[in-house]
């Protein structure tokens, strides 16, 4: 069985498939700086999603983990998938949707703060309600048996979560932008979301499978 780990990164994920299923040869592709070592159990391959450097129907399985928020063109990635994965083969997808993320206590500067997260990832070419809209691209993609399910988890301390936001929010407003002034207002809650008491996050993970 070859299993495709696409946006692998360090290879993280791609080590635990090759060592946990029976006789599976995987294959990781991410930007090059990106890539993990373990050689020996996993192929590591330079290559884009948009790219992949792979033949028509070469893998049994393509799994992808938190990468689809992270795409300017999704359905141009799953056209890829498509070619790459067998007739009868699998697909199978993680991916956040902040839109139904659970934060409590959830306030004013709270969304504020989001809102300006949310814009400052688009900008970036990213998508942080992407799992909301996976399972129709999925389908126009050519996939069947298409099957999705949401899972909320708390990796991310609410505290920590409210840290990241408003440093990146921060970082934003070094480079001037037309966005700048709705910027600086979220990057000011993001500093008192960041500063006020403890709270719960949850984020929400749709997690897809589906039939080539």
């Amino acid at each position: 069985m070859r299993v495709l780990d696409v946006g692998c990164g360090a290879g993280v994920i791609s080590r635990m498939l090759a060592t946990s299923v029976p006789d599976v040869r995987v294959v990781g592709v991410d930007e090059v700086n990106r890539l993990g070592s373990a050689r020996s159990i996993v192929d590591f391959v330079g290559g884009s999603v948009y790219a992949l450097p792979l033949a028509d129907g070469a893998v049994d399985l393509a799994f992808a983990h938190g990468l689809f928020d992270h795409l300017r063109d999704p359905a141009a990635a799953l056209a890829e998938l498509h070619r790459v994965v067998r007739p009868g083969g699998r697909l199978a997808l993680s991916t956040s949707d902040w839109s139904r993320a659970k934060l409590r206590p959830r306030t004013a500067n709270v969304d504020a703060a989001l809102r300006g997260y949310y814009l400052l990832r688009r900008r970036q070419g990213a998508d942080p309600f992407a799992g909301k809209r996976l399972a129709d691209l999925v389908t126009a993609a050519g996939f069947a048996e298409v099957r999705s399910h949401a899972r909320f988890r708390g990796d991310v301390a609410y505290r920590d979560l409210a840290r990241q936001v408003e440093a990146a929010l921060a970082a934003a407003l070094d480079t001037p932008s037309r966005d700048h002034q709705q910027l600086t207002s979220a990057a000011r809650s993001a500093w008192v979301w960041s500063r006020a008491g403890d709270g719960e996050f949850n984020q929400c993970w749709v997690e897809l499978t589906a039939t080539r």
